[in-house]
């Protein structure tokens, strides 16, 4: 049978390539008795594999049970999967035959399976590989002739790192997996899904069919729908039932669903942000250490010009743009820019920046006592008023001060 023949058998909308894929390997397994486990997120149509496999198999006249796990009790779960014997336990009044013995035969549709108690997997285990099962409250094994598929919308390896579902079951279950695409990966199918509802409804309801502006069909392709195929159709319901306009424009969808024109942006995370900002301070620190060797040149230069010129000053260093500084990036952030022109650090770091490591030792050496006797003899002259000092000598107030330090002239 065709991918195309499956489709129209069994009232399949799309033609995403994921999904002829599912649906060419529904196909191909549905001759064979291994089990099936199918994924994908919730309301994107898992129910629909199991019905295909069965009804393609040789168990086809046998029933096909389907039994929604997550839906039953922990404490009577193991009951109504195997069923129990008259006075098992408080309120069994009868025996009574549990969902494999009704399968028998046939295939039994285990959804939500990922939610099943540790206990009652040891008891699907057990059926998967020796075909036996045990009623509650019974000691006699029982053979059992069962197709299992099961369906989970969550991350099985993820339950099995955290304890909560046994590995061995998963890979017994898992003989074959079928993933189904979610609906936002089906963009091309959004719209002929809803006219294929839109029908249905207008059928049901004895009403016209609902139709999609332009814009309102680009609305829907762009939603990032996360009930899948199932939140498409209440939608579809509702227009039809209350819209008395045929004609469903973008403004009208949205009054469904408010929601519809956000985009998924993806959260930073805290660590993220404080990465961010050690790499800001790390920038701001490479211009202040640019600036602090221009301001020594300077020094440098007021310094041989007043000694008369008895040595050769180095040339000053040339501004640097803000767009040649190093820009850190990090695996989760943009690039760090530079948003601060200026900053005074406070002491204890700028005492910690050994920016006379950028001039070269036998010059460090050399002026370094010319330094401090023009330092001396200039603010001797100024009576210690630092800001005239910094004015005579063409260098800022601040590394003047910082000079003060290294030299111990408090």
């Amino acid at each position: 049978m065709s991918i195309q023949d499956v489709k129209q058998r069994f009232g399949i909308i799309g033609t995403h390539p994921a999904l002829d894929r599912a649906l060419f390997k529904a196909v191909q397994v549905a001759a064979t008795d291994i089990s099936v486990l199918v994924t994908g997120e919730s309301g994107v149509g898992k129910e629909n594999i199991p019905k295909i496999i069965h009804h393609l198999s040789h168990r086809k006249h046998a029933p096909l049970v389907a039994v929604n796990c997550g839906a039953i009790p922990e404490g009577t779960i193991d009951s109504e999967l195997f069923g129990h014997e008259k006075g098992s336990f408080t309120g069994a009044t009868g025996a009574r035959k549990g969902y494999f013995e009704e399968a028998d035969g046939g295939t039994i549709f285990l959804d939500e399976v990922g939610e099943l108690p540790l206990g009652t997997q040891v008891r699907l285990l057990r059926v998967l590989e020796t075909g036996e099962f045990i009623k509650v409250g019974s000691s006699k094994a029982q053979k059992v002739n069962v197709r299992v598929v099961g369906a989970t919308n969550v991350d099985m390896l993820e339950k099995i790192d955290k304890g909560q579902f046994r590995e061995d079951l998963y890979y017994r279950l898992n003989t074959v997996e079928i993933s189904l695409p979610p609906l936002r990966e089906r963009k091309g199918d959004i719209h002929l899904l809803f006219r294929k509802f839109a029908q249905d409804f207008s059928q049901k309801y004895r009403v016209p069919a609902v139709r999609l502006s332009d814009e309102a069909v680009r609305v829907l392709e762009a939603y990032r729908w996360p009930g899948n195929i199932r939140q498409l159709r209440n939608l579809v319901e509702q227009l039809c039932v209350v819209e008395s306009d045929r004609e469903i424009t973008a403004e009208v969808l949205r009054q469904y669903i408010p929601e519809i024109d956000r985009r998924s942006v993806p959260a930073r995370r805290d660590d993220a942000l404080s990465q961010s900002e050690f790499h800001t301070e790390r920038e701001i620190l490479y211009k202040v250490l640019f600036d602090m060797r221009n301001d020594l040149n300077n020094l440098k230069q007021v310094v041989a010009g007043m000694a008369g010129g008895s040595f050769q000053a180095a040339p000053a260093a040339p501004s640097v743009p803000e767009a040649s500084l190093p820009v850190l990036r990090t695996s989760e952030s943009a690039p760090v820019a530079e948003s601060s022109r200026y900053v005074d650090l406070p002491q204890d770091e700028e005492e910690t920046l050994d920016v006379d490591s950028a001039v070269e030792p036998d010059e460090r050496l050399s002026l370094q006592d010319l330094e401090l006797d023009t330092i001396k003899r200039v603010l001797d002259r100024h009576k210690g008023r630092r800001k005239n000092a910094a004015a005579e000598l063409g260098i800022s107030e601040r590394t003047l001060y910082r000079k003060i330090k290294q030299f111990g002239l408090d």
